[in-house]
């Protein structure tokens, strides 16, 4: 059986090797380690551009780390038809226009069928009061819509690979 296949968001590298020191952020920045470490035996992780250039523009003495971080994951295309999709998501209001990446970051993860896109955007991306919203408007593009989790929530691997 194949394994699901998760889009690593930006917020994986940038959580993995986050320095600041609150307990919740401590907190997901362990969960980050202990799913990433797991992660290839369970998954498919894919990333993107997309999530390259926002960790490419990030700060010059963080950015090593973080794009060292995903060098090996494979890259999902950015097929025309994803303009497209942002551009719908963004008129139907699923997404802010301002950060655009996040609804391009749900628009490769819903078109290239990936079964989960993983982050630590609670607001715009892992939010259960908006997956209603994400599920109705990916029906109507046609779209399969990939579950939008965080680290934690994956923490326990792949349910199909469990012996019952």
């Amino acid at each position: 059986m194949a394994k699901p296949r998760v889009y690593v968001e930006t917020t994986i590298p940038s959580f993995y090797h986050e320095a600041r020191t609150t307990p919740d952020i401590v907190a997901r920045r362990e969960w980050t380690r202990q799913w990433w470490d797991a992660a290839p035996a369970n998954f498919d992780l894919v990333t993107s551009v997309a999530v390259l250039d926002e960790l490419a523009s990030g700060p010059h003495e963080r950015r090593e780390d973080w794009l060292h971080l995903v060098r090996d994951l494979p890259l999902l295309p950015v097929e025309p038809a994803i303009a497209e999709i942002v551009e719908a998501y963004l008129q139907h209001k699923v997404m802010p226009a301002v950060p655009a990446g996040d609804a391009l970051h749900l628009a490769l993860a819903s078109y290239h069928k990936c079964d989960f896109l993983v982050t630590w955007n609670c607001q715009h991306l892992a939010n259960a009061n908006k997956f209603g919203h994400i599920r109705r408007i990916n029906a109507m593009l046609g779209l399969y819509v990939p579950l939008l989790v965080t680290p934690l929530e994956l923490l326990g691997g792949n349910d199909a690979s469990e012996s019952e």
